[in-house]
This record gives structure tokens, sequence and C-alpha cells, in this order.
């Protein structure tokens, strides 16, 4: 269901918080807590997810949590009643900026493979490397995907970007195994 063009049907869950000013790291650790739930700002210490059993389970303990720095929270279930595109807008443009930096990160990947097959690294070690950076890569995008309930518009791109990284860790590692092994 596309909630773009709905004014209202879809349920958001509303965290308002306050966090003491002092020491700054207190609310620097809720807003880290917050980015990684996929959570967008409205306002200064307002954030909304979809409302889903997971976001609800994170937001309580997120609250929680708040409660134990010495702020205070409340997190609602509300509907936009006028609006809702722009908090759709907000939440998939959240999304795509993450998507571009799996793009980004995709780009270094691949130029960092042409410049090993450039200067013929095709060791077992360069390989495991890559692997592992690839793993990274797989696994942040699978942890974007999931937060991307909404259905942002980059995410085609990066999965295009992640499959190119994959195709070009399988030439490598073909180029790999013909070093290693010999002719």
């Amino acid at each position: 269901m596309d909630f773009s063009d709905h004014e209202t049907g879809h349920g958001w869950l509303l965290l308002v918080y306050r966090v003491p000013r002092e020491p700054t790291r207190l609310r620097a650790s809720v807003w880290r807590k917050l980015k990684s739930t996929g959570a967008v700002y409205l306002q200064n210490s307002v954030a909304v997810l979809p409302e889903s059993p997971t976001h609800e389970r994170s937001l309580r303990s997120l609250r929680k949590h708040i409660e134990e720095l010495g702020g205070s929270a409340q997190l609602m279930r509300c509907d936009v009643l006028a609006g809702n595109p722009d908090v759709v807008a907000t939440y998939n443009a959240a999304r795509d900026e993450e998507y571009e930096e799996i793009i980004d990160r995709c780009r270094g990947f691949q130029a960092e493979i042409e410049k090993e097959t450039t200067a013929e690294k095709f060791t077992y070690a360069e390989l495991e490397e890559n692997d592992e950076d690839l793993t990274k890569l797989r696994r942040w995008f699978e942890k974007v995907r999931l937060r991307d309930s909404l259905g942002a518009d980059r995410r085609a791109e990066a999965e295009t970007a992640l499959q190119d990284c994959v195709a070009a860790l399988d030439v490598f590692a073909n180029k790999v195994y013909l070093a290693e092994d010999g002719p």
C-alpha cells in the first residue's frame, strides 16, 4: 500500500522527549539510538517511526533509557490528520540518504578492486579483506532495507550497486585463484 497520498490511515509512533543539556553525551546517545531505529525528527526532540511492533519495542526501550538518563519521554501512537505525505517524504528521504551512503561505499569498494587488479595484488589476503568489506556492505544494506518500510526511491539503485560489488569480487576471486594455483 502506498501511504504517500493518504492523509490518514497509516499509523505512526511519536516520541517526544527531554534529556538534560549536560553532559552532551547523553543527548548524543539518544540521537544515535533513534538514528539506528530509522526514526526521523519532525522537530527538536520529536521523532517518528511507522507503527510496527518492532518499532514500538525499540521506542519503549529508548523511553526507559531516556528516563534512566534523568530525562522524560512520552511515546504516542498517532495518525497524521494533515501533512502525511510530508512525514512519509521525510522518512523516505532519510532512507534515501542511507542508500546513497551505501552506493558511495560500493563505488569505493569497486575502486579498491580495480586498484588491486591494476597492481596485480592477487592474494588470498586481499581477497579475504575484500570479502569482509562486502559482508559489511551487505549487512548495512540489510539494516537499511528493513527500515525502508515505506518504499524509498534509491533502494533499487543501492541493490544494483551491491550486486555490482558481488560481481566485481567474483572476477577478482577468479584472478586470485589463477594466480595462487598457477597456470
